[in-house]
């Protein structure tokens, strides 16, 4: 499940991960204010764990995170030819 919140998270920073500044403050201070993914537009995820080198498991939560953008980004441009330079992706035209 820490793999997969990872990745919840991850989708949601590369997609919509903004934040906006008003004289000075932030404009979302809260989760109620910030555009997270939504269940209907998180993609179906496996988690499955192995073993690589050693007889020891390390953590395994926390390395969903950071490929995640980079990922989508490379799909982008692997079906679409646009490269994604920025984030969030909802900021560029795909159409």
């Amino acid at each position: 499940m820490q793999m997969e919140s990872n990745i919840v998270y991850g989708l949601t920073a590369a997609l919509y991960g903004e934040i906006h500044i008003d004289k000075g403050a932030v404009v979302e201070d809260n989760f109620d204010q910030y555009l997270m993914l939504r269940m209907n537009e998180m993609p179906e995820v496996r988690t499955h764990f192995a073993l690589s080198g050693g007889g020891k498991w390390g953590g395994v939560g926390e390395p969903g995170l950071p490929p995640i953008a980079p990922a989508v980004a490379n799909a982008i441009f692997a079906a679409t030819g646009k490269r994604i330079r920025s984030l969030p992706i909802r900021n560029h035209d795909l159409v």
